[in-house]
């Protein structure tokens, strides 16, 4: 549970906010207030039948990821949760503990949420108060992440975060754009782990991939092997944004073909040669927020047609 103490509201009167966020490395106070949020949102040992296989899930899956029969030594000796939550506390990379609290919210997110988890009807609003906490945590340590859309993203930009990204994946919570929900999450879970040119490709995948959702919603005709500037096309021929604004904002065709595109193409789409490139972090972060700008301003165009 997230308090209000004396000492946090003098730090946020006084001004003293994280000015940059964190990426790898996490203090021993938010690993201790996400053991809690765990065990709230699973359930503590003992708790019920349904918890306990919830913790042996997570555990053996993360054992045979890693390929260890132990997350931590004399593991015989405690339960499936004090596993977890030691090894969290104690793994050497940062990555590692991403791993525990993704695939613990994750489970939280889902079974968890069930009636026969706990036998009661509060489930689901328990698990939202866990996950709603947890965001607060890594907000209130400077920590780059946020658990959106049952994934761990990292974020850059907190205003970015809450007036594109976030919208934009609510936008995307729907049949016809499943491929460009789930490659756009895919664009943030390479950029996550560094790799930079994966993103960028997974950045256009969802550009084209929304394309091809709205083509098929309005019954709009295209190939299966259109690049992104026949379906911009086809999408623009079929009134997507209304011709007025075409006329006025000249630049938006441009802006369309070459932002995402190039961006892409130059950076991670061809053959690198006798020396590897390296896409730098910062670009990567510049063209997930530009994707998410240009899908969200899509959806909202389809959303808009009659």
């Amino acid at each position: 549970m997230v308090f209000e103490t004396y000492s946090k509201r003098q730090k946020r009167l006084r001004g003293e906010a994280h000015e940059f966020y964190t990426y790898d490395s996490f203090p021993p106070q938010f690993l201790i207030q996400v053991g809690y949020l765990i065990i709230e949102g699973l359930g503590n040992h003992g708790a019920s039948s349904e918890s306990m296989q919830a913790h042996a899930y997570i555990v053996q899956t993360l054992r045979e990821e890693y390929g260890v029969a132990e997350l931590v030594g004399d593991a015989g000796f405690i339960s499936r949760l004090e596993e977890l939550l030691q090894f969290m506390n104690l793994a050497t990379s940062f990555e590692h503990t991403l791993d525990v609290i993704e695939l613990a919210f994750q489970v939280i997110d889902t079974s968890a949420r069930s009636f026969l988890y706990r036998g009661r009807a509060q489930s689901s609003k328990i698990c939202d108060k866990a996950i709603g906490d947890l965001n607060i945590r890594f907000k209130e340590h400077g920590l780059g992440y946020q658990f959106t859309n049952g994934e761990i993203i990292r974020i850059d930009s907190e205003l970015i975060h809450v007036e594109v990204v976030k919208p934009l994946l609510s936008l995307l919570n729907k049949p016809y754009f499943k491929g460009a929900e789930d490659e756009y999450l895919s664009a943030h879970e390479h950029y996550r782990h560094g790799n930079g040119k994966e993103a960028l490709n997974d950045c256009l995948k969802s550009f084209e991939s929304l394309m091809m959702g709205i083509c098929d919603k309005r019954g709009w005709a295209y190939g299966q092997k259109d690049t992104s500037k026949a379906l911009i096309d086809i999408c623009l021929k079929n009134g997507l944004i209304p011709d007025f604004w075409q006329s006025q904002l000249g630049g938006l065709r441009s802006m369309l073909e070459g932002a995402i595109p190039t961006g892409r193409n130059r950076l991670a789409g061809h053959g690198q040669g006798a020396d590897p490139t390296e896409v730098p972090t910062h670009l990567v972060s510049y063209m997930l927020h530009m994707t998410a700008s240009t899908l969200k301003f899509l959806v909202e165009a389809d959303a808009a047609m009659p």
